[in-house]
C-alpha cells in the first residue's frame, strides 16, 4: 500500500498500492487508449446525438477481457470500476469536446462524471472543426461572440449530461455530473459569480450539472447563496487546507439557509488540487538546497491531500451535520484535481495512487487516466498514514515554506491561467466569425 514515506523519491513502484490478494480472482483486462483509429457510428439508446465521428479518435479504449461471466458475456471490467465499487471513489474524466459521444467507451469502462473549464474549451473549441457549423449559425443570427461562446459550451454540457444521465439516476443523484465553470473573469465578483451560476444552471437545465465556481475569497459567500437556492456545485481551485475550510463552511451556511425541507437534491464537490502544490513547493525547496529540503520533494501535494481528508471527516460529523443529515444533506465530496504529473521525474500515478478513499472524486485528464488504468492497483490509501502527512506538512513550515503563500499564489496563478484561456478563445472565435462574415452571402 503506498504511503506518503514511500514518495520521498518518487518511483512508479512507490506511487502503487500493492495488489490486494482478491484482484487475482478478477478479469485481466487491458486498456489501450488508440490515438490513429477512428471512431464512427457508435450506438448508444441513452442518446439521440449524432453518432458519426470525422475526428481522430484522441481517446478510445480498447477493452480485451480473458475471462466470461457465468452466461457467456465478456466482462468489460477495469480498474476504474474496482476503484468506485471496492473503494467508494468516482473516477471522473478532465476533458469534453465534440462529439461527446467519444465518451460511451470511457463510461463502458468506469468513468462517471466530466469536468470542464475555461482551459479545456480553448483547445476544444480552438482545434476543431466540429463547432464551426453551430458557431456559423450564431454569427449569421447576430450573436456576439461572448453569447456565441456560451451556446457552444452549453450544447456540449447538455448532451455529456445526457450520456451520464443514467449514472445519476442509478445513485439517486450520487453521482453521473457534469461540470461547467462560471466566467473566470468573474473571479473577484461575489453577486457577478452568483448571476452567472443561477443563468448557467436555467439554461443547462439538466439535474447532473455542477456550476463550477471557484474558491476565491470573494466567491466563497457566492457558494453559500447558490447553494442556498438549491444549485449544485463544484467549488474549483482550492489550493489550502484553510481556504477548503471555508468551502465546507460555505457549504454547509448555504444548505442550511436553503428553507428546503428535502436537502438530497443539492449536492457539491470541493475540487482540491494536487500536482500544481508540488510543482510550486519543489521549486522552493531547490532554492533552499539542503539535503532535508530536497528530500521532501514531491511529498507536500499528496501530504496536503491526506490532511485535507481528514479535515473533511471532521467538518462532515457531529450535531451540526447530523442535523443536516435528517433533511437529506450529502456531504460535500473531496475531488482531486490536477492529477497529472508535471515532473517526468515521478510515477504517472502519483497524484491518484495515494489519495484512494471513499466519497472521493478522480477527475483525471487523459496522460492520469491512462497510466491508471494500465498499471494502478485500487487499494484505500488516502488516510492509511495521517500521522506523516502531518510530519511532511509541519517539516516543510519549519524549512521556511508558508502553506499560506503557497495557496494564495497557486490561486492567482489558476484564475490569471483560465482568464488568459477564456480572452484567447474569445479572440480566436472573433477571427473565425470575421472569416466567415467574409464569405457570407
Amino acid at each position: 500500500m503506498a504511503t506518503i514515506s514511500k514518495l520521498s523519491n518518487p518511483s512508479p513502484a512507490a506511487s502503487l498500492p500493492a495488489r490486494s490478494s482478491s484482484s487475482s480472482s478478477l478479469p485481466r483486462v487491458f486498456l489501450g487508449f488508440n490515438t490513429k483509429t477512428s471512431f464512427s457510428k457508435v450506438a448508444s439508446s441513452s442518446s439521440r446525438l449524432s453518432l458519426t465521428n470525422t475526428q481522430p479518435w484522441r481517446t478510445s479504449f480498447v477493452v480485451r477481457c480473458s475471462q466470461s461471466s457465468g452466461n457467456g458475456s465478456p466482462i468489460k471490467r477495469t480498474t476504474l470500476h474496482d476503484l468506485y465499487e471496492r473503494e467508494g471513489q468516482s473516477p471522473w474524466y478532465d476533458n469534453l469536446c465534440r462529439p461527446v459521444t467519444d465518451l460511451i467507451p470511457l463510461i463502458e469502462s468506469g468513468v462517471r462524471g466530466v469536468t470542464s473549464n475555461p482551459a479545456i474549451f480553448q483547445k476544444a473549441i480552438s482545434s476543431s472543426n466540429a463547432y464551426n457549423d453551430q458557431f456559423r449559425e450564431l454569427v449569421q443570427a447576430g450573436k456576439d461572440i461572448e453569447t456565441a461562446y456560451w451556446e457552444l459550451v452549453v450544447k456540449d454540457i447538455q448532451d455529456a449530461c445526457k450520456l451520464f444521465e443514467p449514472i445519476y439516476d442509478q445513485t439517486d443523484g450520487g453521482d453521473g455530473y457534469v461540470s461547467v465553470e462560471v466566467s473566470p473573469r468573474l473571479a473577484d465578483d461575489t453577486q457577478g459569480t452568483v448571476e452567472a451560476a443561477k443563468w448557467l444552471h436555467k439554461v443547462v437545465d439538466r439535474p447532473n450539472v455542477y456550476i463550477k465556481i471557484p474558491a476565491t475569497a470573494p466567491c466563497i459567500p457566492s457558494i453559500k447563496e447558490v447553494i442556498s437556492l438549491g444549485i449544485s456545485v463544484n467549488v474549483t481551485l482550492i489550493f489550502s487546507l484553510t481556504r477548503y475550510e471555508a468551502v465546507i463552511d460555505a457549504y454547509l451556511d448555504g444548505l442550511e439557509a436553503s428553507g428546503l425541507s428535502d436537502l438530497s437534491r443539492v449536492t457539491s464537490v470541493a475540487s482540491f488540487f494536487v500536482s500544481r502544490v508540488d510543482t510550486l513547493i519543489d521549486k522552493m525547496l531547490e532554492k533552499i538546497g539542503t539535503p532535508e529540503a530536497l528530500d521532501l520533494r514531491g511529498k507536500a501535494a499528496v501530504a496536503q491531500a491526506g490532511l485535507a481528508y481528514k479535515l473533511y471527516q471532521k467538518k462532515f460529523s457531529g450535531p451540526r451535520w447530523e442535523a443536516l443529515v435528517k433533511k437529506g444533506a450529502k456531504k460535500q465530496r473531496l475531488l482531486w484535481a490536477s492529477t497529472s504529473v508535471k515532473n517526468p521525474a515521478y510515477p504517472d500515478t502519483l497524484y491518484v495512487a495515494p489519495l484512494i478513499g471513499p466519497d472521493t472524486v478522480s477527475t483525471m485528464p487523459d496522460q492520469a487516466l491512462q497510466a491508471f488504468v494500465d498499471h494502478g492497483s485500487v487499494a484505500r490509501t488516502i488516510d492509511s498514514n495521517v500521522s506523516e502527512a502531518e510530519g511532511i506538512y509541519n517539516a516543510l513550515e519549519k524549512l521556511g515554506i508558508d502553506w499560506g503563500y503557497v495557496g494564495d499564489q497557486l490561486e492567482v496563478e489558476g484564475v490569471d491561467s483560465f482568464k488568459k484561456s477564456f480572452d484567447s478563445l474569445l479572440d480566436t472565435l472573433q477571427e473565425k466569425a470575421n472569416s466567415l462574415k467574409l464569405v457570407s452571402p
